[in-house]
């Protein structure tokens, strides 16, 4: 029985890769002319596309078969349709839209610091002045703030439900870096005891304001104002969020940090972390794995941590034990550190 043969050297992955930016504008492209909504109001040709969006059918024909390569529009014939994932995702009309996320993922804060990015590599992290998106009262967190509480609501959610099951007790929680503010306002709407108390820069606090006016827990909800390593959180909170905010500084940082969430929290208060949490190998899942990239490009010293570095720093402030969560469909985990 002879062996398959062996696979072939390909320069595919090469001419994919380098290409990429290609995908990027196409998509952003598709996104400002609103060729999704248009494709789910029922516009499936070229022709109709272009009319809808107001441009050429050479422009829009091209686009729309260049999305299909991507998996973004399905093509039978000369007819475009939404795959599932555009419809939940990409169509203005749908409750999960995500096109505004491209306001912060696209913006020059983020995408400046891979520019030269082998000097990054060089010197261990960004080149960006005053430290990158870690630099105080950055107003990039402003833009986070709206862009992208769509794409965090599900996880808020799904958090809120697995740390409070039962959402039957008084619950005294601090949102620190709290941005859109989507993770205390998912506990308050899940909790009717739950108040909250959103910690932030001046400017990020009035979109989480505004968001827990929509909510309808403002009363509920109160602020601090300022950064998370100066201010007095205050003390005898039951929970103390920490969502996608410790993989912008490096351990040592970070313990500090936590030392003072361990002392805002009442006994048998929990620390809530959500993060991207790779596995040991630190290249998968490739998602998670991948964002540690990302703090290199954008922040002096930030990673993507493995649940064993986590315990680490927990252990290392004063907490007494770790646990990690998965939460599907979400990318993302949750660690639950208690006092």
């Amino acid at each position: 029985m002879s062996s398959s043969p062996a696979q072939q050297p390909s320069p595919q992955l090469f001419f994919q890769t380098i290409n990429a930016y290609q995908r990027t504008e196409a998509l952003k492209a598709a996104i400002e002319l609103e060729v999704f909504a248009a494709v789910g109001e029922g516009k499936a040709t070229a022709p109709e596309i272009a009319k809808r969006c107001e441009t050429s059918e050479r422009g829009t024909r091209i686009l729309c078969d260049f999305l299909s390569i991507m998996g973004f529009l399905n093509k039978d014939g000369s007819r475009y349709s939404l795959t599932a994932d555009s419809a939940m995702f990409l169509d203005k009309r749908s409750p999960a839209y995500l096109g505004g996320a491209i306001e912060f993922l696209s913006s020059p804060m983020l995408t400046e610091g891979f520019k030269n990015f082998a000097e990054v590599v060089r010197q261990g992290g960004t080149t960006m002045s005053e430290g990158g998106t870690v630099a105080p009262d950055n107003p990039i967190w402003v833009k986070f703030a709206r862009a992208m509480a769509p794409m965090m609501a599900i996880t808020a959610q799904l958090t809120a439900a697995l740390v409070d099951p039962t959402a039957d007790g008084k619950l005294k929680i601090l949102d620190i870096a709290a941005g859109h503010g989507l993770y205390g306002l998912a506990f308050a709407k899940h909790n009717p005891q739950a108040s909250i108390v959103a910690l932030d820069w001046p400017n990020v606090l009035e979109v989480a304001k505004e968001n827990a006016r929509n909510a309808r827990v403002i009363d509920r909800y109160s602020t601090i104002e300022g950064s998370a390593f100066d201010v007095d959180y205050g003390t005898g909170y039951d929970l103390v969020l920490l969502t996608n905010f410790l993989h912008h500084f490096d351990p040592p940082t970070n313990e500090v940090l936590l030392r003072k969430v361990h002392a805002a929290l009442a006994e048998g208060g929990r620390a809530i972390t959500v993060e991207f949490v790779p596995n040991e190998d630190r290249i998968s899942p490739p998602e998670a794995a991948a964002f540690s990239v990302v703090m290199l490009g954008s922040t002096p010293t930030g990673d993507a941590y493995t649940f064993p570095e986590f315990e680490r720093m927990f252990s290392s402030a004063g907490f007494s034990s770790s646990e990690i969560y998965a939460l599907p469909p979400s990318i993302q985990q949750v660690v639950i550190s208690a006092k």
